[in-house]
């Protein structure tokens, strides 16, 4: 890490991340999560906020090296194989329970370290594994207006060099997933795929932290929150200073929107 990665205000990156088998995929959603390396400095650490980690409290990855989780199954076993060695920063985490005031932020010494929705995402953004990665866990029993809060809370760290990478899908429904690769879109994918898309561009964070689920197109993209929730962390991070980006657009599998958007300020 140099010190321009430490002078500049790290972005706020969300990213759908979809099946893990983007992890070894060559296509265009990945090719568009390589390209955004190019476009930012070297962060200090990166803060990520994964739909998979889904915890009683709020928890914040605390080891020095963290391992690699394979949380799936059924799939080759190349992809089991694949192993993301970053480092991570018991000293960041320390950061982490300091800056947020509203919650109570517990440290995990042990009990997780990166999983599918962080190595998936990061091994084609950041192939070297460089940057230490930490992960802060969702708190599944609270509501959506909670983790919008701690995400304002998390804003601080940009200033200090950390990025923050929100991963999860604005619309991930399982249940209706069609297998074949050009499946089309679900109507009510497209339909609540572009209300999120317009509420993010209006900042409308009212609409997309209580009336997601108003509608039938919400319901059927928000079946549970897990996926969704990463999203509020990203617009709480950010702020009227940021532009928004969106970096890629499209439906996989009919219904998981792989929308992946960049909150960055520009410099000067």
């Amino acid at each position: 890490m140099g010190d321009r990665g430490l002078k500049s205000r790290a972005p706020v990156i969300f990213v759908g991340h979809g099946s893990p088998m983007n992890a070894l995929a060559d296509n265009d959603f990945t090719r568009s999560l390589r390209e955004l390396r190019a476009l930012y400095p070297q962060p200090r650490a990166i803060l990520v906020i994964s739909a998979h980690w889904m915890t009683e409290g709020t928890w914040v990855t605390h080891m020095a090296s963290p391992k690699t989780i394979h949380d799936f199954y059924g799939f080759p076993a190349a992809l089991f194989d694949v192993r993301y060695p970053a480092p991570g920063s018991p000293a960041v985490a320390d950061l982490v329970r300091e800056t947020v005031k509203s919650s109570r932020i517990q440290p995990d010494d042990e009990m997780w370290g990166l999983d599918h929705g962080t190595w998936s995402v990061l091994r084609h953004i950041f192939p070297a594994a460089d940057v230490p990665v930490l992960q802060l866990s969702l708190n599944i029993a609270q509501p959506a207006s909670y983790h919008l809060e701690l995400g304002r809370q998390l804003r601080g760290l940009r200033d200090q060099g950390v990025l923050i990478l929100a991963s999860g899908n604005i619309v991930h429904n399982l249940r209706k997933i069609r297998w074949e690769q050009d499946a089309a879109p679900f109507d009510w994918a497209l339909e609540f795929d572009a209300w999120a898309r317009d509420k993010l561009l209006a900042r409308d964070e009212t609409a997309l932290s209580k009336e997601y689920l108003a509608f039938e197109s919400g319901r059927l993209s928000v079946p549970t929150p897990d996926h969704y929730l990463p999203l509020l962390y990203a617009l709480g991070a950010s702020d009227s200073r940021d532009v928004l980006r969106f970096t890629f657009e499209g439906i996989q599998n009919a219904s998981i929107s792989m929308r992946t958007l960049v909150f960055n300020t520009p410099a000067g």
